[in-house]
């Protein structure tokens, strides 16, 4: 049955490698069932819902990317868009939770939609490329100071904005400790080096009494309280228009780049270098992401962490289905999840942060006029404490030099479009 549904011999695999890889694919991975629900608390949301619903919706993403599009992709609440859902757009801009999953949902819909009417290419190619690097790399500054504020790293000074916190205080030297560990384990190529450092650290905070430990398992929490809580009517609001933006564009870069990534490494491209199926898979994304707001959660995204099951042997949509029986197992591990202290995530915010701000790399330096937006848009997240704001502002910065440099050409008109919104949204829409 599985042979014939998953054409593991055309696929050259076999249900050993694809349980292999869906065991390394889950390892690299699992760190987001402490990590989100630990976040999206912050927000005001039951942690243990939040813990439930982020496995649900992962586990669901996962059997739709495997069962759906035969792909070996896993998927999760991403990293970045959780934190921005808590710190931009709750704590940040002031929206309730509940409106910010509208947002999510919204952005979902228009995920499928582009997927649908196969418009996704126009959408990406209108967007240039240093854009894409720059948000991706003010996402990675935006976790990064995250990081540090949660571990005590960095503080609040009146007269400087920030500044150097006590680093001989415990959540200091614990969430550098679990950085470093993090960093460390991966340089040696070690299988769930993230999940590693996050439970290395909660468990000698434990042994040292700066943490209790409240147990290892247990009946799953409930899922009512963020269960089909999303305000949709609440996001449909002009001075909303931009959240939704950077929910949906941060989604849809994210997916496109690891499915052609996790693509690659697995050979699955075909001779042109296009990845088969592929509005298979982005629809596949786009419901996790609608499913996993209903269920009270962020985004829910494609992980570029399925290229360790990938090297790892897994080939097909097998290997997505075992992660998703790996995330269903972990509902019952809820005491363990909501033992992991902020200060034990840190280190695996940081070490995404150093992932994400990689993309630096390739930018074009010796234009200014892409690279000068690409620093608005990197530097103006972590500093406005918002993701939209950062897109909108590296629109705008994009389109104006370009317009001025005489290069207003080469711009695409979608671009013009969202600089012109974004304008609106702080000039006028107030």
């Amino acid at each position: 049955m599985l042979e014939r549904y998953f054409q593991l011999k055309a696929h050259n695999t076999s249900v050993r490698n694809e349980v292999i890889g869906g065991v390394t694919t889950f390892l690299t991975m699992a760190y987001i069932i402490f990590v989100n629900p630990s976040i999206l608390a912050q927000a005001g949301m039951d942690q243990g819902a939040v813990f439930v619903a982020t496995c649900l919706a992962a586990a669901i993403g996962c059997l739709i990317m495997g069962l759906y599009a035969n792909y070996p992709i896993a998927l999760a609440p991403g990293m970045g868009l959780n934190a921005f859902f808590t710190y931009g757009v709750v704590l940040g801009m002031g929206y309730s939770w509940e409106q910010a999953l509208g947002a999510v949902f919204l952005s979902g819909i228009l995920f499928i939609f582009i997927s649908i009417f196969r418009i996704r290419e126009w959408v990406i190619n209108a967007i240039p490329s240093s854009l894409k690097l720059g948000i991706a790399a003010g996402i990675g500054l935006f976790l990064a100071m995250i990081a540090l504020q949660n571990s005590g790293i960095i503080v609040k000074n009146p007269a400087t904005m920030v500044s150097l916190g006590d680093l001989s205080s415990p959540s200091a030297i614990y969430g550098l400790l679990g950085f470093f560990v993090i960093c460390a384990l991966s340089y040696l190529n070690i299988t769930g080096a993230v999940m590693i450092g996050i439970l290395l650290v909660t468990v000698l905070s434990m042994l040292l009494g700066q943490n209790e430990f409240g147990g290892l398992v247990s009946a799953p929490p409930s899922i009512a309280p963020t269960f089909l809580a999303m305000d949709i009517e609440g996001a449909f609001q002009l001075s909303m228009l931009s959240v939704i933006f950077a929910f949906f564009f941060v989604d849809l870069f994210d997916t496109s780049g690891t499915l052609i990534g996790v693509g690659q490494r697995g050979k699955l491209l075909d001779k042109d270098g296009n990845l088969p199926r592929l509005k298979k898979a982005l629809l596949a994304d786009s419901s996790a992401t609608v499913v996993g707001a209903a269920l009270g959660t962020s985004s829910t995204t494609s992980y570029i962490e399925s290229a360790s099951g990938v090297s790892a042997g897994g080939r097909t949509g097998l290997t997505a289905v075992i992660v998703a029986l790996l995330f269903l197992l972990s509902l019952f591990f809820a005491p363990l999840a909501g033992s992991i202290p902020a200060y034990a995530t840190a280190g695996a915010l940081m070490y995404v942060a150093v992932l994400m701000t990689s993309s630096l790399a390739h930018v074009d330096w010796d234009d200014i006029t892409e690279a000068a937006p690409v620093l608005i848009a990197a530097f103006t997240m972590p500093l406005t404490y918002s993701i939209a704001d950062g897109i909108a502002l590296s629109f705008i910065s994009y389109a104006v030099i370009k317009l001025l440099s005489g290069q207003g050409k080469k711009v695409s008109l979608a671009v013009y479009i969202l600089a012109a919104l974004f304008i609106a949204k702080f000039f006028i829409f107030v």
